[in-house]
């Protein structure tokens, strides 16, 4: 989506293995965002960096993966934002993911940008995560939050979890099915940042999520129709909570993010 609109593109990526023969307007940096290395000195040759960096949430929780999922998100900000020159000869942007879990669970209230984080272990993350990117505003660089919502994809993503269990014939709504599911399609997430490269006012967090935030029941029902199966077995709260421990208390209550 980038290279459409003539943007070079570097991506930054742990193994150069399988990068052969790539596009036009792309290229390769082989480094490790969680450490320090020479990759951090390819910065200043770019107008913007666009971190997506951090280990997935989408597992049991135990104390290992928490630190994962702290360490990915706030050690590849603080190297990145280290990378950053002090004065960078032209504007520089820095967007930086996070996700709607910033908010906390909430219930049925509408959540936007100036919304107050909540104080669960994904809230508390997000906040923290956000605060290392702004520190990239003493060096002049304009910052964008990027909160995502849950996104859906032909491969992987929430629906690479979710579409194998409704072809079992066990998929339906979770627990209540009552709670908020705020999600955003790959494509229009990359849209979204195509956007946010044409608008250099845009400063601060920017909730990306679709404008119809569905709740859980009636996310079942679509996926059922898309894909021609059943989507009334409802998946007890008991059982997610025995299943995922406190991960499962993401998907049973959700948060409605505009």
């Amino acid at each position: 989506r980038l290279i459409k609109d003539n943007h070079e593109v570097t991506i930054l990526t742990r193994s150069l293995k399988g990068t052969k023969g790539s596009s036009p307007g792309i290229s390769y940096l082989e480094g490790d965002p969680t450490k320090k290395g020479p990759w951090q000195e390819a910065i200043k040759n770019h107008d913007a960096v666009i971190n997506l960096a951090g280990a997935s949430i989408f597992s049991k929780w135990t104390e290992e993966h928490k630190k994962a999922i702290r360490e990915s998100r706030v050690n590849t900000t603080q190297n990145i934002v280290e990378g950053i020159p002090s004065r960078p000869e032209g504007p520089f942007t820095l967007f930086s993911t996070s996700a709607v879990g910033y908010y906390g669970f909430c219930g049925d209230e509408e959540l936007v940008e100036d919304s107050p984080p909540g104080n669960d272990f994904l809230a508390r993350i997000a906040k923290e995560w956000e605060g290392e990117a702004l520190k990239a505003k003493d060096k002049g660089a304009r910052v964008v939050i990027t909160r995502f919502g849950i996104v859906m994809g032909e491969k992987g993503g929430a629906l690479g979890q979710m579409i194998p269990l409704f072809k079992k014939y066990i998929g339906g709504p979770i627990g209540s099915g009552r709670q908020w599911f705020s999600w955003v399609h790959i494509k229009d997430l990359a849209e979204a940042f195509a956007f946010l490269l044409k608008h250099p006012e845009i400063l601060g967090p920017v909730n990306v999520c679709s404008p119809n935030p569905v709740r859980n029941k009636d996310l079942a029902k679509a996926l059922g129709k898309a894909l021609h199966k059943p989507s009334f077995m409802p998946a007890p709260g008991f059982m997610i909570k025995l299943v995922l421990g406190e991960f499962g208390s993401v998907i049973l209550e959700g948060q409605k993010v505009i």
